[in-house]
């Protein structure tokens, strides 16, 4: 790993190589006043590189190809080779190949990471038809981040300027989600959401805002009883330990009325309740970020979007703020730990910790 002085080493997955990630990864190195910001290792292959290449013709994009990452060029894109084969290449066509070699990329890379080779690590879309596969038992990237990386939970977390939503349960049925919410997964979820605002965001008393699960927030247990015997119970366990925490909330009504201008983030019980709103709002700018891990790890908002893969029309907006995110992201991180190195500010962020834990319990 890179001193801090000097350029965070990232990891780039390919993700699927049919859909639009080695594009929007090119449109964004094309630029070279990335490489002052960073040194980009993408982990794919000379070859399908130069397939994409050929493709974004407006774009001049040159690289080192490298497979000792002790041995990066600082001022140019360097591409780890994770397979030498020759892989058929179909924009815009779901295959198997194109799975196993988006999970190739991501396994090396997320390697690389836990072993201090990069600084952090940003990934293209995956897709979850075609990486269902024994060596990938996972619905994502992150329950696989958490895994990997022995998290005892993790959070998603989709950001833009803004607006932030975190998802109380991911890639889950609908039929499933209200079951799934308890009081358990509730502290712990806040709890991420807290820490990652205070730790990754620089937010000292971070106001968070918790929606209902049903229509109205239950409408006084007409629609539904979570929001009186799970959600508020915990939010209102939360606020005497000193937090900042709020709600529930009737979804539509929270983002029509521009409620969450009010509040550093958002906890929305299950996926399209809260990035329905957040993708409607963010206009391209958004991201995925992983909160909960030892490392950083984000991507962009978008997935494969298969239907214009090839047609060199990929927007990168999305993919570069991930990479502009995973930046500053890692250097608020390690600002924090420099702040609180000093054992004032450990005993008081410890007391706070252990306040909030006996409050709960």
């Amino acid at each position: 790993m890179q001193p801090h002085n000097e350029k965070p080493i990232i990891g780039i997955t390919t993700g699927d190589i049919n859909g639009i990630g080695t594009e929007v990864i090119i449109k964004t190195f094309s630029d070279n006043r990335m490489l002052d910001l960073c040194t980009p290792v993408i982990f794919a292959s000379n070859k399908v590189i130069n397939y994409y290449r050929r493709i974004v013709t407006e774009h001049t994009f040159n690289f080192s190809s490298t497979k000792d990452l002790t041995k990066l060029n600082p001022k140019q894109v360097n591409i780890f080779n994770c397979w030498d084969e020759e892989v058929p290449i179909q924009p815009g066509i779901l295959t198997e190949s194109g799975g196993k070699y988006a999970i190739r990329s991501l396994m090396v890379a997320t390697q690389c990471l836990k072993d201090g080779e990069l600084d952090a690590i940003v990934t293209a879309p995956i897709h979850k038809s075609n990486t269902n596969i024994p060596d990938f038992p996972f619905t994502g990237h992150t329950p696989f981040f958490k895994d990997k990386f022995g998290a005892k939970d993790v959070l998603m977390l989709l950001y833009s300027p803004q607006l932030r939503v975190a998802l109380a349960t991911e890639h889950m049925p609908i039929s499933k989600v209200a079951s799934a919410i308890t009081k358990e997964l509730l502290v712990s979820k806040i709890g991420l959401l807290r820490e990652s605002l205070i730790k990754d965001f620089g937010i000292d008393k971070p106001r968070i805002a918790v929606l209902g699960l049903n229509p109205h927030a239950g409408d006084d247990g007409q629609i539904g009883t979570e929001e009186q015997t799970i959600i508020r119970p915990v939010i209102e366990q939360l606020k005497q330990s000193g937090n900042l925490i709020f709600g529930p909330y009737s979804a539509d009504a929270f983002f029509a009325r521009g409620s969450y201008t009010q509040f550093d983030a958002v906890l929305a019980m299950y996926h399209d309740q809260g990035l329905v709103a957040f993708k409607t709002l963010e206009q391209g700018e958004g991201i995925n970020y992983t909160a909960g891990l030892p490392v950083i790890r984000t991507s962009p908002d978008h997935g494969t979007a298969f239907d214009i893969a090839g047609k060199n029309i990929a927007d990168p907006t999305s993919f570069r703020e991930a990479v502009f995110q995973c930046i500053s992201l890692l250097e608020q991180r390690r600002n924090y730990a420099a702040a609180t190195a000093s054992p004032l500010r450990r005993g008081k962020i410890e007391k706070e910790k252990e306040k909030t834990e006996e409050t709960i319990a």
